[in-house]
This record gives C-alpha cells, structure tokens and sequence, in this order.
C-alpha cells in the first residue's frame, strides 16, 4: 500500500515538475504583469511541491501516508487547476501582442500616407500633403464636372486652407475662371487681379491678364481691358498669351 502510495506521489511530483520547468515564449516577457502572474504561478507551486517533500519526510507510517496521499490528490487537482489558469493567460497574453502589432502595422501605415509627396506642378517640383492634394483634386474635379457654383466653394475653402500651396496660383486661376462662366464679372476680375499680384513668376499670371481684360469688355471698360493687355505684352512678351493680347488690341475700339 505505501509502496503504491509512493510511487503515485512520485508521478504526481513529477508532473509538478515538468510544469515548473515549462518554458515561456520570449513573447511572453514582452508584459511585465503576464510575466509576474506566470512566475507568481511557478512559485505557488514550488511551494506546494515543497510542503509536501516535508511531509514524506517526518511522516512515514501508514496512517501518515494515507493522509499524504490525499494532500497528494489535492495537491494534483491545484495543479491541474493551476496549469488551466496559465493557458488562458498565455492566450490572453497572445491575443493582447497580436492586437498591438496589427495596431502598430495600422499607425504607420496612417502616418506614412500623412507624409508630404513630391510633385511637379508647372515644370516645377514640390512638395506637398496628401490632404491638401487631395483636396485640389477634388475642387477641380467639381470645376470640370461643371458644378462652377461648388468649385468656386471648394477652391476657396482651398485657398483659405493652403494659401502657400503649390497648387495656390492654379487654384486661384481656376477660381477666376469659375466666377466668369457664372457671368460674375467683378469677382472674377477680382480673383484674375490676385493671381497677377500673388503668383507673377506663374505661367498662369498672363492667362490671368487676358482673363482680366475679358472681364474688363464685360463690364464695359474698354480701357481697363486696353491696360491689362498692355500690362501682358510689357510683362510676358514671350509668352503665348502675349501674341493672343496683340490680336485683341486691335478688335477694341
């Protein structure tokens, strides 16, 4: 009878053993408080297993063994309940490192798509947010859509948002524009007036006198459009608006 007793408590060591020894994923200590729960666990039972080495040692009668045996039983059932708790832990602990790298993989991934783009814009390379391209993309794609009453809000609101942007002078040129094919003639000489003040070095400062000139004719100030076209020939000889402003000069009487 102590002999089987014995050895059951053995195998019962044995597993309590193998449990302490259990290797952790490095993952693992990647959490502090995972970390300390494991080995708070570890130690539990060392001590168990301890307490009952003792034990066999002062007790080694029969009705001594008997009683081992159930601690012996009791001690296997904590185990059991101990090696339960560990799993779920270490699935939580796993679940917890996998949410964190997706989160991760996430942040960057935003915050790439945040980082200025290098673009060309009139022959010249600059550099500018995705949103703020994003933005003029969608403004002008209002404009060629026809919807000059929507373009002229988003370009504005544009224009209010990145006043320094390199898309600023098309913006403001397109803005123009949009006023003028709503026959409002004084806002679009206005907005024509501030590519010429705010963007001089821009191929689109010469489109804009032409335009102001137009306006001008609308409005019936021939002399107001007599001085724009002269302003462009004097300011942009060579440019293609130049030799169209010759033409006009002299269908205006």
């Amino acid at each position: 009878m102590m002999g089987i007793s014995k050895n059951a408590i053995a195998a019962a060591f044995m597993a309590a053993c193998s449990l302490a020894s259990f290797p952790a994923s490095a993952g693992l200590f990647d959490d502090d408080e995972a970390r300390k729960a494991i080995l708070d666990l570890r130690t539990k039972i060392d001590t168990m297993r301890q307490d009952v080495d003792a034990k066999l040692a002062d007790k080694a009668d029969k009705s001594g063994t008997l009683d081992l045996v159930n601690q012996n039983e009791q001690l296997r059932q904590e185990i059991a309940k101990l090696r339960g708790q560990l799993e779920v832990l270490t699935n939580d602990l796993a679940e917890t490192q996998k949410r964190q790298k997706d989160f991760y993989i996430d942040l960057d991934t935003r915050l790439r798509n945040l980082e200025p783009k290098k673009v060309t814009v009139d022959g010249q390379e600059a550099e500018v947010d995705p949103g703020e391209q994003k933005t003029y993309e969608n403004a002008m794609g209002l404009f060629k859509d026809g919807d000059y009453k929507g373009a002229g809000a988003a370009l504005n609101d544009f224009l209010r948002r990145y006043p320094q942007s390199a898309f600023a002078a098309n913006a403001q040129y397109a803005l123009g524009n949009s006023f003028y094919v709503q026959n409002d003639y004084r806002d679009a000489l206005a907005a024509q007036q501030a590519v010429v003040k705010n963007f001089p070095n821009s191929p689109r400062a010469p489109e804009a006198l032409l335009n102001i000139a137009s306006c001008y004719v609308e409005l019936k100030d021939k002399a107001g459009a007599r001085r724009a076209l002269d302003t462009l020939i004097d300011k942009y000889p060579n440019s293609p608006s130049a030799a169209t402003a010759k033409e006009r000069l002299h269908s205006i009487k």
